[in-house]
């Protein structure tokens, strides 16, 4: 159908982008003149014809925005960056009541890491190990 409607220029490759208002109005004629989409593909010198009916899905499920065209490929800009850590205040500037918090903390971390370390030596005594040859 693409020979007989465009000739040879019908069968040679085209890479084309498509506006919005034109994938309608193809969209249109084919409901209008009750046309299939090869057909329809073929009078408007669409190469593959499948996209007629990509174009149509894309109609139905979201109107005409879902015909306009997205850009592709990864965005230009650049990521924000993740804002910097806070640096800890210096221990002059903190009240004593705060040190003491901070050194009570760090005690407590500091017991919890030991007794883990301990249940997972303890651990390790009771599995035996396979011998390697």
């Amino acid at each position: 159908m693409a020979y007989r409607a465009h000739g040879n220029a019908g069968l040679s490759k085209k890479f084309s982008k498509y506006s919005a208002e034109f994938k309608l109005s193809v969209l249109r004629h084919m409901w209008d003149n009750q046309l299939s989409m090869l057909q329809t593909a073929a009078k408007f010198d669409i190469r593959h014809h499948a996209m007629v009916g990509i174009w149509e899905r894309a109609y139905r499920d979201g109107g005409i925005e879902a015909l306009m065209p997205r850009p592709r490929g990864r965005s230009k800009e650049m990521p924000t960056p993740e804002p910097a850590p806070e640096s800890p205040p210096d221990d002059d500037k903190l009240s004593h009541e705060q040190l003491l918090a901070e050194v009570k903390q760090l005690r407590m971390e500091l017991a919890y890491t030991k007794k883990l370390q301990a249940l997972v030596q303890a651990r390790q005594k009771q599995v035996p190990q396979k011998k390697r040859k």
